[in-house]
């Protein structure tokens, strides 16, 4: 199979076109052969040499597929061949074939397509776990995302709007600010040129919101500290800005408040499986009927994974950015 390796750690042309076996589906495992595969900031990591893949996973970079079931491994069960799938998996979806755990494969949501499919796992699998299992974000209460232009905060914006919280989005520009509104926040802060401190007090009356998905962390956690309720909730799952910030812990023992975060990857097939059940159960639904769609900003063919990730991180885009096969 053609695939996309790292050869060594650098900017985006390290990343090439290589020839390797294809892979063999192990007990509890299916084989996908793969039509689209998302690209994420992970992806960007990995090819600089600060994210290693787990013990265990591929070498290859990607972490969410969709294609169709093209072998079945020992013991599973609930898939047959040629069903649609689309997938979390734990490295390895830069290219033609992928194998992965069966219990972190879902089916295509009715309506999709193989490339708006594959943009879903690693951002779906994350907003779900973090901002609702971690965070318990609950009826009533609001949410706030930084970077809501990205895959992660679209994804994040959409999803607490569809269920029906009243949800803040922090971007870079004016044009974003109107897309995140576009797609159900209540209100995008253009952090340019608006405080987003004082913006979400406004937004508020003063009170705050409930929980902050923060892919920043650095000195834009004690701004968080700032912007929650009393009983607040702020959950980190990256950072862009730094891994080290100075907060008031007067305000978190006084306000009751809790500052959490994680990472998916090293998770285990246990959880990712139980995610996975959790989305089908109470997000797939929502693609199926209309009020959840995935946005892809740009598409590009695998060879060109280079060019993908050049785009990924000049931050111009919306949404997602998946390669084709």
């Amino acid at each position: 199979m053609i695939a996309i390796e790292i050869t060594r750690p650098g900017g985006p042309e390290v990343l090439q076109a290589v020839e390797r076996p294809t892979p063999e589906p192990g007990p509890g495992e299916i084989l996908i052969r793969v039509a689209a595969a998302g690209v994420n900031r992970p992806d960007v990591a990995q090819r600089l040499g600060t994210y290693p893949p787990p013990p265990g996973a591929s070498d290859l970079p990607g972490l969410e597929v969709a294609g169709t079931v093209a072998k079945l491994g020992e013991g599973v069960d609930g898939f047959a061949l040629g069903d649609e799938v689309c997938a979390l998996v734990n490295g390895g979806g830069y290219a033609e074939y992928c194998a992965v755990p069966a219990t972190q494969c879902l089916p295509l949501p009715k309506g999709l397509s193989m490339v708006e499919a594959a943009g879903l796992p690693e951002t779906y699998f994350t907003v779900w776990s973090n901002v609702f299992m971690r965070a318990r974000l609950s009826a009533g209460e609001s949410l706030l995302v930084h970077g809501g232009a990205s895959g992660i905060g679209t994804t994040a914006v959409q999803l607490a709007h569809a269920l029906g919280h009243p949800v803040y989005a922090t971007v870079g520009s004016d044009e974003r600010v109107a897309a995140v509104e576009k797609l159900g926040a209540t209100a995008g802060i253009n952090y340019r040129t608006q405080d987003f401190v004082q913006e979400i007090k406004r937004l508020t009356n003063g009170r705050g919101v409930d929980v902050i998905l923060d892919m920043v962390a650095g000195d834009y956690v004690a701004r968080d500290i700032q912007c929650l309720a009393d009983d607040g909730r702020i959950v980190l799952i990256a950072l862009l800005g730094g891994a080290r910030g100075e907060i008031d812990f007067a305000r978190v023992l006084s306000r009751r408040l809790t500052i959490t975060g994680s990472t998916l990857r090293p998770r285990s097939t246990q959880f990712k499986g139980e995610v996975a059940a959790a989305l089908r159960q109470h997000v797939w639904p929502l693609f199926e009927d209309g009020r959840l769609k995935p946005v892809v900003y740009a598409t590009f063919p695998l060879r060109e994974a280079a060019r993908a990730h050049a785009m990924m991180e000049s931050g111009e885009h919306i949404g997602k950015i998946v390669l084709t096969v």
